[in-house]
């Protein structure tokens, strides 16, 4: 058996979703594909669900003990042999019949794309609520390098809804085990540096929210790791950036490594997910992870200038103008840092003025249509 495409099913504590999601995956119009259900040693009925299948493209893999759900997601892969993974976790579902043979579709006539993905449908109690992590309403496929500016601001991709070329996970990275949060944004990241995005405008998946899901265990019970994997991400992937000259995206990355320190150091709730720390402590961590000087002085940069921002909007005007002014000492090339210094004199005149590049800025970042193509499904 030689399938085109591998599902990667990973279940833990899920026996009582889990054939919700195979049979949507078994009433696929297209296939020649594998079903991996990768049980976690799991506590519950999993075993006898999984055994249950008498389709013969089900193979079920029992992990003995528990490896956690990132060394499972990486044996499942591993393990897999088709020239396509998709990995769904069972509390997920594909929705229509059609969706795996549209996706082979795009990759077979796209060989530059390394994944393509679709909006989700959330369930909540098994009720669909709302469309998630749209990207427009047409078809497109975008150069990965164009794609990754937007998708450094948050993860928008729902993971349930991706399929990747095997060579992604053996040439550029499987799961990192350090990262449980943000392991599937670091890989959309990272692949994009190498390879073309594709996006299906048709929501074809269910993401599923309930209390067992890992979503909202770590989002209420462990925050602190969110926001851990968000910075690790950044470092990461401006280093990848780096290795692959992608220079505008390391500049990016050096920006929200920026944005997120100055997130930490103005983070005052006892309550808040973001811990708080120091100015001075944010320096000496940025010293110590910084590739060199240079590296130091433009995330510096970007720190002091998102911390002036904050104090601008907070109408302190006078602390304001003292993080401009580091900034612009550690990086003099900060063209729109000059602009806001410069407006700060001018009051009324200078707080329209910013709101209207602002505005401009914001649309931009959501609006990255750049070498944007269309697609072209035809055969």
């Amino acid at each position: 058996m030689n399938p085109v495409v591998s599902f990667v099913v990973p279940c833990y504590r899920l026996a009582h979703l889990l054939s919700e999601c195979v049979n949507s995956i078994l009433t696929q119009t297209y296939e020649n594909f594998e079903v991996l259900i990768m049980d976690d040693c799991s506590p519950d009925d999993t075993p006898q669900v999984a055994r249950s299948f008498t389709d013969p493209r089900i193979r079920y893999i029992r992990n003995e003990p528990n490896l956690g759900h990132l060394r499972n997601y990486n044996k499942g892969i591993e393990l897999s042999r088709g020239k396509y993974v998709w990995l769904i976790s069972a509390d997920d579902r594909l929705r229509r019949p059609h969706v795996l043979g549209r996706y082979v579709k795009i990759l077979e006539n796209h060989p530059r794309v390394g994944y393509v993905f679709c909006p989700g449908v959330a369930l909540f109690e098994n009720k669909e609520v709302r469309v998630v992590n749209a990207h427009g309403s047409s078809d497109w496929i975008m150069n990965g390098r164009t794609f990754l500016k937007q998708l450094l601001h948050s993860n928008s991709i729902v993971a349930a809804s991706g399929m990747a070329r095997r060579q992604c996970y053996e040439k550029v990275a499987y799961f990192p085990l350090d990262m449980p949060w943000g392991g599937d944004w670091y890989l959309w990241c990272a692949y994009a540096l190498h390879y073309d995005v594709a996006y299906v405008a048709e929501p074809l998946v269910n993401y599923r929210t309930h209390e067992l899901s890992l979503t909202t265990f770590y989002t209420t019970k462990e925050p602190g790791v969110c926001t851990k994997d968000d910075m690790l991400l950044y470092w990461r992937i401006k280093k990848l950036a780096e290795n692959a000259r992608a220079r505008a995206a390391a500049t990016q990355c050096r920006h929200m490594i920026g944005y997120h320190f100055a997130r930490n150091v103005l983070a005052g709730s006892p309550k808040s997910p973001v811990p708080q720390t120091t100015l001075s402590d944010s320096e000496d961590c940025i010293r110590k992870m910084a590739s060199d000087e240079r590296d130091v002085a433009l995330i510096l940069a970007r720190l002091h200038s998102c911390l002036g921002d904050k104090h601008f909007w907070n109408g302190e005007f006078e602390a304001a103008l003292l993080c401009y002014r580091k900034a612009l000492d550690c990086d003099p090339l900060l063209v729109g840092v000059w602009a806001k210094r410069l407006l700060l004199p001018f009051g009324g005149i200078g707080l329209r003025s910013r709101r209207i590049i602002d505005d401009f800025r914001h649309r931009k970042q959501r609006d990255p249509l750049v070498d944007q193509r269309a697609m072209g499904l035809e055969e």
